[in-house]
């Protein structure tokens, strides 16, 4: 998350590192302390999902299609097939080694199998006869192709970012183990899902930005920054689902979580997501304000805080103008589907939009944005003030001149040899 910036910033002084210090570290043990408390506690019953089928890997070795017998229903045979019998030869399970006859898979969303094809199995049981049982083909085995994706994937950014991309695939790491070890069960165990999700998210964000950017003055300003756009957007989303009074029961997937976890607040789960959906973007946005700021101070000392903040906002107008478009495209993307479903709805466009699925998209991309554009002006202040501090002691001291540059001798040597009354060479450059 966030750009890459290898130069290493100036110092800062050491009373604002202690400052730094002395606000971070408490902020850091208050997580801690807030995860601890949520943690979700092991003896609790585990949810009932129903009866675990059995699931065995197999390799398809022949495909017999055949026309569809008729049925009362389609007295032709068309049952929208096709028809036939797969045979696979099992890998796993009690007929492990033997070939094993299914049929051929049908029905919106099954899987086309051909020979040679990778297979999941499942066992199915006849109720009134537990000695008789079936296989069907559930879908193909992915483990492999995506192994090698997430090799690929790695091996990409560790050969371009070397140590940087090593320490980011860290921090996408622990980022997963938070979200799978704490923040899912925890929400999971009937705990506030907007609480879960804000200490949960701070946790992420102490631990990426310190793994990947190092432990500096910059980074605990973009940690701050994040933490303060972080409880921005978990405020603005509260009045804002309050006002629209969404119910978070906007999906078929809230509607099917709540028939099994009843206890689990969607409304609060609706807000969660808001929150752990924003704090990619907001880490890239502080931590590139507080580069540009250190970037900007290093090239021009004599800049003011004034102009550092004025300077490094026109970099972040340019970056939230682009980033808006990202999260709105990311929301619609991932509910094309049923923004599909919607467009052919012959409700009139006005009804559409008030929808409980429409209005909740609304309501995430407008509070992930508003909340994206509270960090540019205070991740920017904190790093024009962290940047500046300690600039007067400094200037105080001896100066020491600067060194000429090889151009800068050159052009002299250039000066000195022409002779007078021509026009200097150095005055036009």
């Amino acid at each position: 998350m966030g750009a890459d910036h290898t130069r290493p910033a100036a110092a800062a002084p050491p009373g604002v590192r202690r400052l730094l210090i002395a606000t971070v570290v408490p902020l850091f043990v208050l997580t801690v302390i807030a995860a601890l408390v949520l943690w979700p506690r092991a003896d609790r019953d585990p949810v009932d999902g129903g009866a675990d089928v059995p699931r065995y890997h197999g390799t398809v070795t022949r495909v017999v299609t055949e026309p569809c017998p008729p049925t009362p229903e389609s007295p032709e045979g068309d049952t929208g097939g096709p028809c036939g019998t797969v045979t696979v030869a099992a890998e796993q399970g009690p007929d492990a080694g033997r070939q094993v006859e299914t049929p051929v898979p049908t029905g919106p969303g099954a899987p086309r199998v051909a020979v040679g094809d990778e297979v999941v199995l499942v066992e199915l049981v006849d109720p009134g006869d537990p000695s008789v049982k079936t296989y069907n083909i559930a879908e193909h085995q992915r483990g492999t192709p995506l192994i090698w994706l997430v090799a690929l994937f790695a091996a990409a950014i560790v050969a371009f970012g070397r140590w940087r991309g090593l320490a980011a695939l860290g921090g996408l790491v622990a980022s997963f183990a938070i979200l799978l070890g704490f923040v899912l069960p925890g929400i999971g165990a009937g705990q506030s899902p907007l609480l879960v999700a804000i200490v949960g998210a701070a946790l992420i964000m102490f631990v990426v930005l310190y793994l990947t950017h190092g432990i500096t003055a910059q980074t605990s300003v973009a940690v701050l920054g994040t933490l303060g756009s972080l409880v921005i957007t978990g405020v603005l989303g509260t009045l804002a689902t309050a006002a629209t009074h969404l119910t978070g029961f906007g999906s078929e997937d809230a509607t099917t979580l709540s028939m099994f976890q009843g206890d689990v607040d969607l409304h609060g789960l609706l807000l969660a997501g808001i929150i752990i959906g924003s704090l990619g973007v907001l880490d890239d946005v502080t931590v590139t304000q507080a580069a540009t700021v250190t970037e900007l101070a290093h090239a021009n000392p004599g800049l003011s805080r004034r102009q550092l903040y004025r300077a490094a906002t026109r970099v972040g107008r340019a970056h939230i103008a682009s980033t808006v478009n990202t999260i709105v495209l990311a929301y619609a993307g991932a509910s094309l589907p049923l923004l599909l479903l919607l467009v052919a709805d012959s409700r009139p466009v006005g009804q559409l939009l008030t929808s409980e699925f429409l209005a909740q998209e609304i309501v995430r991309s407008a509070v992930a944005t508003l909340g994206l554009i509270a960090a540019v002006p205070l991740t920017t202040a904190l790093a024009a003030v962290v940047t500046t501090a300690g600039r007067a002691g400094r200037a105080a001291g001896p100066a020491t001149p600067r060194p000429p540059s090889p151009r800068e001798d050159a052009w002299e040597a250039l000066g000195e040899g022409r002779s007078g009354g021509g026009r200097s060479t150095e005055a036009a450059w």
